[in-house]
């Protein structure tokens, strides 16, 4: 008797056992998975750049497992700003992620498709393209594998057609070759980097936004106006341009805001007020431009439209110390980038500062003097930038064909990116 009551106890152990094992298996984190990615820098910016087929099957597609992989994979939502656990950098211009994929669209080469990853919130916006990333694109779908072997010289220049996905539009880069290799050193020197490398040459095919599901689809200027007013509640009425090219993007006087517009980053990112002074002009602006439907959608959407203010040319000492004389620049500008003053420039605004430019009669245009003019040099943050943009007015409405501007692109680490296992699991 006494032994089989032992038996049932030692029974009752090993199921009491078996059921906590069972509980810690349940309990115990996924492991991390690792997906082959790039990690490249693009004119000013950086970004994990990742091949479409080497992400999980859930992430493929749009959806929460995406999101989650690239909200992981910089490091974000951090409350502390740091990015500590993952590869981002504490700003918008390295807090970006990149999936390509060879193009089935007819004559282009490879899909582009941005993330723009939220260093403080659970969110990733897709709704604009990186214009400094662009850079980066051609040399990174060569390193993939993505252009077709017989298509790129010994040496010399190969064009790469890209789709960019999130607005769809076509961008092509020029990219050189040397000993069959994308050349990325070199002497082209770039304000916002500190080590000169190879050129690449952009172009941006028909830039206007010609509309995505729940804008207005009015081309260049949204509400057909060069200049409009934009009244904020509290802050106050100023003159604006709205423009639809690159990016959409809200240009304001700087001295409308008290402002010079040579201010550099601390002058406005350690302003509280400033900052949440400018995001509501932003949040006014893109109702007006019909991208948001209501002044809270302007949170969840941080990518776009973008706030930019500037001023005619004075002499002022960029960020890096280098000096910038009046006579050497057009025009100052000064743009916000998810809510803070960007170091230098976001190639989609430089897209935009060029097109606002081109056409007679904009802010930015009289800010640079006035009259027609096919380039601009401006000054930002970081030192200077020149952009080209072809406008022409065809029955009444003014259309761009092409922006032009140079950056430059190198590859810094491949290999494989960890995340832990979760993402998989994200609803």
């Amino acid at each position: 008797m006494h032994q089989i009551q032992a038996n049932m106890q030692d029974a009752a152990a090993c199921t009491q056992t078996t059921q906590k094992d069972s509980m810690r298996d349940q309990q115990r984190p996924a492991p991390q998975i690792r997906i082959a990615a790039t990690y490249l820098r693009g004119g000013t910016s950086k970004g994990v750049f990742f091949l479409l087929q080497d992400l999980p099957a859930a992430a493929q597609q749009p959806g929460p497992v995406r999101d989650a992989i690239f909200l992981r994979a910089l490091g974000s939502p951090d409350p502390y700003g740091k990015q500590i656990d993952g590869m981002g950098n504490t700003s918008s211009s390295t807090s970006k992620g990149v999936i390509l994929s060879r193009s089935t669209r007819e004559g282009h080469d490879v899909d582009y498709l941005f993330g723009q990853v939220s260093i403080d919130k659970p969110l990733v916006d897709w709704s604009g393209n990186c214009g400094n990333l662009s850079a980066a694109v051609g040399p990174c779908a060569i390193h993939m594998g993505l252009i077709r072997p017989e298509r790129i010289p010994h040496n010399g220049m190969v064009t790469v057609r890209i789709w960019q996905a999130n607005i769809g539009k076509t961008i092509v880069a020029h990219i050189p070759i040397t000993e069959g290799q994308v050349q990325e050193t070199g002497d082209f020197e770039l304000d916002g980097v500190t080590f000169p490398a190879a050129e690449v040459a952009l172009e941006f095919l028909d830039p206007a936004d010609e509309g995505e599901a729940g804008d207005t689809g009015a081309g260049i200027f949204p509400t057909g106006n060069l200049i409009d007013q934009l009244d904020v509640p509290g802050i106050g009425r100023f003159a604006v341009t709205m423009v639809n090219a690159g990016i959409p993007t809200i240009f304001v006087n700087a001295g409308d805001l008290g402002y010079t517009g040579t201010e550099l980053q601390d002058a406005i990112n350690n302003d509280a007020d400033a900052l949440a002074r400018l995001e509501t002009i932003r949040a006014h602006g893109a109702l007006r431009m019909g991208l948001i439907h209501d002044l809270a959608e302007a949170a969840t959407r941080q990518h776009t439209p973008k706030i930019a203010f500037m001023a005619p040319p004075r002499g002022y000492q960029a960020a890096g110390g280098k000096s910038v004389e009046a006579r050497d620049i057009d025009l100052l500008v000064r743009a916000l980038s998810m809510g803070k003053l960007h170091h230098a420039m976001m190639g989609t605004a430089a897209v935009a500062i060029g097109t606002a430019a081109a056409v007679p009669g904009t802010l930015v245009n009289l800010a640079a003097g006035g009259g027609k003019r096919q380039t601009v040099r401006f000054g930002h943050p970081s030192g200077t930038m020149r952009v080209g943009a072809e406008a022409r007015l065809v029955n009444g409405e003014w259309q761009v064909t092409k922006a032009l501007m140079s950056r430059s692109a190198r590859i810094l680490m491949e290999g494989w990116i960890r995340v832990p296992g979760e993402v998989l699991l994200a609803r």
